[in-house]
């Protein structure tokens, strides 16, 4: 059974980093996250994709690997576009609404290089060095630390010597002057939006909340690091989103 989508403001019991939390987040906003992701972010998250898949450079011919937290897979285009020679790409996320839109509107062409497992990937038995490369795009803002330390494990577990990764997240451009601005079209558009346009879900706006609460992905750089993975921290766009690329050593 799902559980309800809750504002933490109100409901103090609601634990939002739960699986099964995030998991009914994102069913009931899959169809129509595409339209509304890129608009509400004016476009900016096409761009932070691209240049996640620019931070994670060139792969290996034949190259297979994860797409974690895959969502509906918008990062995939850029990835075989800038790598065409890729085999495979296993997407994994915990909301089967959001792949089922992703291969029906998105990749039904490229089928026959995408598998999808639903699956937390915190308890994921993906074997260990079985990929030349790992992926995320705007899924490390719905772990907490604990959880972050757990992925920083499973990346370092599933990559092979001298494979690549590459995460970016939206995040707290904190010091910025127009940070304020920022701040109110999470907590302020993206509830109007869910209100006017998706007809009161309760459930797109939660995307501005673990947003702010991320802040950035230097803590998750620390926990690769801490794993013997090398680790670049990178903000883009005045913090408005950072990333974290590297490699396992050979």
């Amino acid at each position: 059974m799902s559980l309800p989508a809750s504002d933490p403001e109100t409901d103090t019991s609601a634990d939002i980093y739960d699986p099964a939390y995030v998991r009914d987040v994102f069913d009931k906003c899959s169809g129509r996250y595409i339209a509304f992701s890129t608009v509400c972010s004016l476009g900016f998250t096409e761009i932070w994709r691209r240049q996640c898949v620019d931070a994670l450079g060139p792969l290996p011919q034949g190259a297979r690997g994860y797409d974690l937290m895959a969502g509906t897979g918008e990062v995939w285009p850029h990835l075989l576009k800038r790598n065409p020679d890729i085999a495979a790409i296993t997407a994994v996320d915990i909301s089967s609404g959001m792949h089922t839109l992703a291969m029906e509107r998105l990749h039904a062409m490229r089928g026959h290089k995408i598998e999808f497992i639903e699956d937390d990937v915190l308890q994921s038995q993906l074997p260990p060095a079985s990929a030349d490369f790992v992926i995320s795009t705007f899924g490390l803002k719905t772990f907490n630390p604990d959880q972050h330390r757990k992925l920083a494990q499973l990346t370092r577990r599933v990559l092979k010597p001298g494979g690549r990764f590459a995460f970016i997240e939206a995040s707290d451009p904190k010091g910025w002057a127009l940070r304020p601005l920022y701040l109110f079209h999470l907590r302020g558009v993206l509830p109007m939006v869910e209100r006017t346009l998706l007809r009161g879900a309760q459930d797109f706006s939660m995307i501005g909340t673990y947003s702010v609460n991320f802040g950035d992905a230097s803590g998750f750089a620390e926990r690769l690091r801490e794993q013997g993975l090398v680790a670049e921290y990178r903000p883009y766009f005045f913090g408005c989103a950072s990333g974290v690329s590297g490699s396992l050593p050979v």
